[in-house]
């Protein structure tokens, strides 16, 4: 990281500080602040996505990943959090494409791994779903998401049934 960088993931720490202490709003007022006052700061704009996307505020999110992407295009963690929101969003293809670019950087990154088959899981593919979520687990992942992944494949296995839907609930 040269010394341009530096001072701008430094302007940006408040806000990454704030959004790790879970105050979103706090958080996404300080990285407009950054962004307005240093638009080329592409730290703040990852953060300023990372921020909305907690919020469930899909577009700005998304709008705020690629202003990132725009300023750095090889910024992976701008990449990851803009495929996230699109899988959020519905826009299958395109987060696969997402987590594709990324994979081609570097071919076992965990991130890219469980985007990609977390959303061919939810497009039905279980197939492309199953090798990269088999490859996900091989990263030695955090035990909640092992878990999580370990039902998708459960279900792609047909071991357990997908949870069912609101028509199929014991209360209707």
């Amino acid at each position: 990281m040269d010394d341009t960088e530096s001072e701008r993931w430094e302007a940006a720490e408040e806000g990454m500080e704030l959004l790790h202490a879970g105050e979103l709003d706090r958080a996404i007022d300080e990285l407009l602040r950054v962004c307005h006052d240093d638009p080329d700061n592409e730290y703040a704009f990852h953060f300023l996505g990372h921020a909305y996307f907690e919020k469930e505020a899909y577009p700005e999110a998304l709008k705020s990943y690629v202003e990132a992407l725009t300023l750095a295009p090889e910024y992976v963690g701008a990449m990851l959090g803009a495929g996230q929101t699109l899988r959020m969003m519905g826009e299958y293809d395109r987060a696969i494409r997402m987590g594709q670019r990324v994979l081609q950087k570097q071919e076992d990154d965990s991130d890219a791994l469980f985007l990609v088959g977390a959303t061919h899981f939810q497009k039905g593919e279980n197939q492309a779903a199953k090798r990269y979520l088999e490859r996900f687990l091989e990263t030695s992942p955090e035990l909640e998401v092992a878990l999580e992944v370990e039902g998708m494949l459960q279900v792609i296995r047909g071991e357990v049934l997908p949870f069912p839907g609101a028509e199929d609930t014991v209360e209707n």
